[in-house]
């Protein structure tokens, strides 16, 4: 079992950048990829950065790719994703989630067993 709780979400202007943590407990052994999912209102949930355990792998939705970077810390249990030039279509509830797959399957919703309950980033014009 593995507990996921996200922070760092708040509101920024265009151009801004904010950091996203998620601190993971329990059994995160069994978390071998992390990622980033996002939900903005009256929209489907979808995939933003996921990595594998090392850290050796990354993968980027392409509307984020060069402005985001995700990164872990196994040492601490911590996941992170770092945006800059935020755009006001990134304005969603970000959610990190954790699953047992390989890097094959690290874009998809259902690889993932683990969530935790979001944080809010909201992007002004």
């Amino acid at each position: 079992q593995v507990q996921l709780v996200e922070s760092g979400g708040g509101l920024v202007q265009a151009g801004g950048s904010l950091r996203l943590t998620c601190a993971a407990s329990g059994h995160t052994f069994s978390t071998n990829v992390m990622g980033w999912f996002r939900r903005a209102p009256g929209k489907e949930r979808e995939f933003v950065a996921g990595i594998n355990r090392s850290g050796s792998f990354t993968k980027y939705t392409d509307s984020v790719q060069g402005r985001f970077t995700i990164s872990r810390d196994n040492a601490k249990n911590m996941l992170y994703l770092q945006m800059s030039s935020l755009k006001p279509e990134d304005t969603a509830v970000y959610y990190c989630g954790g699953g047992a797959g390989s890097v094959a399957v690290i874009t998809e919703e259902y690889a993932y067993f683990y969530w935790g309950q979001g944080t809010q980033v909201t992007v002004s014009s």
